[in-house]
């Protein structure tokens, strides 16, 4: 099965690329952008910076020490899409993976001599991811015989020592290869790798070993901390560990670490990682707006670990998480062309950045979004994800099929076959229509904001049709069924299915406020605006008013957009604000509570928001997600 993600066991099944098929929408339009735009651009640019040209040899060699991983991130994309660059790039990889399996072209000739942070066996997992896509896409060929020497050489290497690597990713590649090859070393290895990390299994850095998630046990930690991308990328690892182990301690010890993080260390975008200086966690609800790093590699590897965690437990607040993140993250992260990205995305950029022109920039330059970068594991990341994201649409179980992200598109398995019509996130309608004669059970999710939706459904017109369900009304003739609510979970429909039934949920899509806990005291007495799946913004380009004098009008309800406007556009909302007037006292702070707009009065106004992960494609800009209350006390 096409999937990037396998487990042998566990409540839900995933349905792979060969099962699930997204039609233009939303991610249907993100995903051919990546296959026709995006993985090209990628490609060129590390022909362009050299880092290809060091698997030919090229000296000197370019790039990072981790340089190699972007073209294995690059290959794993391909082989998802179907990219037919793939067996030439795979080809001159090969070319450089000497006689024993080794294969790295900054450390060859001084092996292991940096386990701390030469990324050898960083790289090595995403060279085996890559490996697995095309395996499950393609079968054996130059790249899968590569992959799994390169897996032997590591296990020979590595399994009767106490190392491990700086940078978590290979554990869940090594168990992922056990999935696809069913060679029980590769399971033995990434086990030993989980179990060494905290005894400690690396040197000491001046980040300190929380850095690298090396300061406690896996097991004995309570939350994820240290670096974002690494403390991800482990748990995701140690989710497969456990699931193909059947160890039950350590899958429940990763569910209390990220209940804890979601809770405490985690932004209303879904982004994770609070501190710039080492992209890392911050402590319990350290969450500034403006010093988020939220790094674009952390999201998605919190969609793995989400998706993950789905899959083993069935649990929605899972597949709401990854939710969140996807529409508020990871679409973020790529502009509308599919050339430019985002590494770090604040919740409040003050100061617009100028794009490079046609140079990599830094990955610490925040507020932009750039062609490349020094660092350019988000680009490839991005691209490899959205190559295999019909994966992550809908899951299977012994009685039928979940859906647990809308978008359209056709899903099939065992005896249904499905066709999901929808404007979502734009509308809150979602219809899934059957396309052929069948029996299961339908499942659809109510995500947890949903409070108020509906589900109803409607036989084919002939009046034969499904009968029976759990969640939804009985099914009758006709095309005008009643709809009966239905709770945040699963909305559950089942029976005997005719070709031209319908499944129709509908989603509340009124604009709501969110306030910050308390405890996040960078956000005390803010607010911001969610739609849907969606997070807003407000954003400010060229002479357009600074955002720094407004605050918002809770008393006021956000305006919606007319109900009778076409689904697919995207929706922009409006809020009731107060513009500061200018204040001559010439200093910031007074014994008094400002009255709503400052000390010196102000004004009325409208203030238009936008998408979240809409920002930053009309030029540079300032933005902020949360915004002041109008005479509220902080």
């Amino acid at each position: 099965m096409a999937n990037p993600v396998l487990p042998s066991t566990g409540v839900l099944s995933p349905l792979g690329l060969d099962a699930v098929r997204l039609a233009p929408g939303f991610w249907g339009d993100r995903v051919t952008l990546d296959r026709e735009v995006t993985i090209a651009h990628c490609r060129e640019w590390m022909e362009r910076e050299g880092w290809i040209d060091n698997f030919r040899g090229r000296r000197p060699r370019r790039g990072r020490e981790f340089s190699d991983s972007e073209i294995y991130k690059l290959l794993e994309g391909m082989a998802w899409a179907g990219h037919p660059d793939l067996p030439e790039l795979a080809e001159t990889v090969a070319r450089a993976q000497e006689g024993d399996g080794y294969l790295n072209t900054r450390w060859s000739g001084n092996r292991y001599t940096d386990l701390e942070w030469g990324h050898e066996l960083y790289c090595y997992g995403h060279l085996i991811q890559a490996g697995v896509a095309r395996l499950r896409t393609h079968g054996e060929d130059r790249l899968t015989e590569v992959a799994i020497r390169a897996a032997d050489h590591v296990c020979r290497r590595f399994m009767d020592t106490t190392e491990t690597c700086g940078h978590p990713e290979i554990e869940m590649a090594l168990v992922e290869l056990y999935r696809a090859t069913g060679t029980d070393r590769y399971l033995e290895m990434a086990r030993r790798f989980v179990e060494r990390r905290g005894l400690p299994a690396l040197g000491p850095i001046h980040f300190g070993r929380a850095y690298f998630q090396d300061d406690v046990p896996v097991r004995q930690a309570k939350v994820f901390g240290g670096h974002a991308v690494r403390a991800l990328y482990l748990a995701c690892g140690v989710v497969d560990v456990a699931v193909e182990t059947g160890d039950q301690e350590l899958l429940k010890a990763v569910e209390a670490q990220w209940e804890r993080t979601i809770a405490r260390r985690t932004h209303v975008t879904g982004g994770m990682g609070s501190r710039h200086a080492d992209e890392s966690f911050g402590e319990d609800y350290e969450l500034p707006p403006d010093r988020a790093y939220a790094e674009t590699c952390a999201s998605i590897a919190s969609i793995m670990l989400a998706h993950r965690l789905l899959l083993a437990t069935g649990d929605a607040r899972y597949a709401d998480m990854t939710e969140r993140t996807l529409y508020n993250m990871l679409a973020t992260g790529l502009a509308l062309d599919g050339k430019s990205f985002f590494y770090a995305n604040p919740l409040h950029v003050r100061v617009p950045a100028e794009p490079p022109q046609g140079v990599v920039s830094h990955a610490e330059q925040v507020g932009l979004r750039s062609p490349w970068f020094d660092v350019s594991c988000c680009p490839n990341n991005i691209a490899r994800t959205l190559a295999s994201l019909p994966a992550y649409v809908a899951t299977a179980d012994a009685g039928g099929v979940q859906i647990h992200h809308f978008t359209p598109g056709e899903i099939r398995h065992g005896g249904l076959a499905l066709q999901m019509e929808t404007g979502y996130p734009w509308s809150g309608g979602v219809t899934v229509r059957v396309l052929a004669d069948g029996r299961g059970r339908i499942s659809l999710r109510v995500p947890s904001w949903a409070t108020g939706a509906t589900l109803s459904r409607a036989c084919a017109p002939d009046g034969s049709g499904a009968s029976g369900a759990a969640g939804a009304p009985p099914a009758g003739a006709g095309r005008s069924p009643a709809a009966v609510p239905v709770a945040p979970g699963y909305a559950v429909a089942e029976g005997e299915w005719r070709a031209g039934d319908e499944i129709r949920l509908e989603l509340p899509m009124a604009p709501r406020w969110t306030f910050p806990d308390r405890r996040v005291d960078a956000l005390r007495g803010t607010v911001t605006v969610e739609r849907g799946p969606l997070v807003y913004c407000a954003e400010s380009v060229g002479d357009e008013p600074p955002l720094a004098d407004l605050a918002a009008r809770v008393t006021t309800p956000p305006a919606d957009v007319p109900a009778d406007r076409p689904g697919d556009e995207a929706v922009e909302l409006e809020i009731a604000a107060v513009r500061a007037a200018p204040d001559a006292n010439g200093w910031p702070y007074r014994a008094e509570q400002d009255r709503p707009g400052g000390t010196g009065g102000g004004t009325d106004t409208v203030l238009r928001l936008v998408p979240y992960h809409r920002w930053g494609n009309r030029g540079p800009a300032t933005m902020r997600v949360w915004l002041p209350v109008a005479g509220e006390r902080p």
